[in-house]
């Protein structure tokens, strides 16, 4: 926002002006510079690595996309944490990077709906979708397994620490905020700002949610697709981020948390 100016007659302050909306330009600038730091990235990284899985010897369903992974040797328990930490507490940069864009072009948190204002809303909400596109999304990838076009997906490879659980939640926490804020609340809002329809804006962040995550092979590619029309779907419906946060959290929870009690206990379960 502007700040005060002095008034040059008197010396007393003026009211602030109205900061002067971006140009075309700079929004398109702004937009690439944010995917570059964050899921932008990721979509790259994701393809290189799915080509590389491709080219392998052994087939997709053959190999391991992990997902949350140990960064030390299970003797050294606290260099492990501490990476695990510092993963998470940078993982945020991009979203306080947004929020200040937002603050500086006089739009705020709450114009994504990205607040506490209506607690019940998003937690009802949340839980619903968590529920919807929990299920249809584990359906898929054990389809896709078995069809020999994804990859057995290990969502935990930590070596079971005390504060494993504890990690694990964050990081189900930090995917929810990070990629609902920033592929669905600032990239749709920016993307209407440039003059693109809603149906175009949502099928750009749904390709882009895909892609990265494409590493774990075809069907997830798949499933992140139809997830995010839905989410995009409910964001232009409602106006508000924090359901799809609730929502993404929670799927990210059971399938964390549950890998380490369930994985190599039910039959029916592929991974690691």
């Amino acid at each position: 926002m502007a700040e005060p100016t002095l008034n040059p007659a008197d010396g007393s302050p003026s009211a602030p002006s109205a900061p002067a909306p971006p140009t075309r330009r700079t929004l398109w600038v702004e937009v690439c510079c944010v995917l570059a730091l964050s899921l932008g990235a990721s979509a790259v990284a994701a393809t290189i690595s799915f080509v590389g899985a491709l080219t392998a010897p052994a087939a997709l369903s053959e190999q391991t996309a992990s997902l949350v992974t140990s960064a030390a040797d299970a003797e050294r328990p606290w260099l492990d944490l501490s990476w695990q930490l510092y993963r998470l507490l940078f993982a945020f940069a991009p979203v306080a990077l947004v929020l200040y864009l937002l603050h500086r072009s006089g739009e705020s948190a709450r114009t994504i709906g990205f607040d506490l204002r209506r607690p019940g809303f998003d937690l009802g909400w949340g839980v619903l979708l968590a529920a919807g596109i929990g299920l249809g999304g584990l359906v898929v990838y054990l389809v896709s397994v078995q069809l020999g076009v994804n990859r057995p997906i290990a969502p935990s490879t930590l070596h079971g620490h005390w504060w494993q659980h504890a990690v694990l939640v964050l990081q189900a926490v930090k995917n929810g905020v990070l990629e609902e804020v920033v592929v669905v609340g600032y990239l749709l809002l920016r993307l209407e700002r440039l003059g693109w329809s809603p149906v175009r804006a949502a099928a750009a962040s749904a390709v882009l949610r895909a892609f990265y995550h494409l590493y774990q092979g075809v069907g997830m590619f798949v499933g992140n697709l139809v997830m995010g029309l839905v989410f995009c779907w409910f964001h232009r419906r409602f106006g508000r981020v924090m359901p799809l946060v609730v929502a993404h959290a929670l799927i990210d929870v059971v399938a964390f948390v549950g890998s380490v009690y369930l994985i190599g206990r039910l039959d029916w379960l592929p991974g690691a």
